[in-house]
């Protein structure tokens, strides 16, 4: 990582101590985990402070770490399995009593600061609450608005504070949350218009689940290296 993120990493560890872990990166890019009942206090200091001046939020995006490390592929040869876990796994439906892994949700955020130059990025876990929910941060970054909607249709994340939390890429019909890592790849309705009745009408999706199996390519002998240089006959 270059010497002047170096420095911003210092004075963050500097003023926020204990509230903020940083997250290693191959790739040279600064992060940091921090709780969720932090969020807004570290949130407004990173956008006021001179010392960062983070007036800007580039986007808001979330994450469904279910499963997260677990290999469904045969990587190096031909694998029969196919990647099924969209089609075959059941999906999770809990009870309200019931509680998430509290690593499972995760909603981040990227910052960019115009004065410094600085790009941070920003990770907070939502816990073990049904449904997953957060403090929202419109009113420190008025761009949230749209991103915690689009967070919230599609993995299903509640945004506290929020002035108009509601579905904005799925329509109002839509059952679940698409981008849950539980969430089957055929759905769970399928829409038709019915021109007896009028209307889109939702029913059961008809759609015969199926196991896909990657593409594999194999070797093939014409371009094996003994018959490169062979002629013919």
């Amino acid at each position: 990582m270059i010497e002047r993120y170096e420095t911003l990493a210092s004075q963050i560890d500097a003023r926020f101590a204990e509230q903020v872990r940083r997250v290693s990166s191959t790739c040279g890019e600064l992060t940091y985990e921090l709780d969720k009942d932090n969020l807004i206090e570290i949130a407004t200091a990173l956008r006021n402070e001179a010392d960062f001046g983070f007036e800007m939020l580039v986007d808001v995006c979330g994450v469904d770490y279910l499963s997260y490390g677990s290999d469904e592929w045969k990587t190096d040869d031909a694998t029969d399995s196919g990647f099924s876990r969209g089609v075959e796994r059941e999906p999770v439906i809990l009870d309200e009593a019931d509680e998430f892994d509290p690593r499972r949700f995760a909603v981040v955020y990227h910052l960019l600061s115009l004065h410094h130059n600085f790009r941070l990025r920003l990770r907070v876990f939502t816990g073990t609450s049904n449904p997953p929910i957060i403090k929202s941060v419109v009113d420190i970054w008025n761009g949230a608005n749209w991103f915690e909607r689009e967070v919230f249709d599609l993995f299903g994340v509640l945004f506290e504070g929020h002035p108009d939390l509601r579905r904005i890429l799925t329509d109002y019909g839509f059952i679940g949350h698409p981008f849950r890592k539980d969430f089957p790849l055929i759905g769970n309705v399928e829409v038709s218009y019915d021109a007896a009745e009028g209307r889109v009408v939702y029913k059961p999706v008809s759609i015969e689940p199926r196991t896909l199996v990657p593409r594999v390519i194999r070797d093939d002998n014409r371009y094996s290296a003994d018959l490169k240089d062979a002629k013919d006959g």
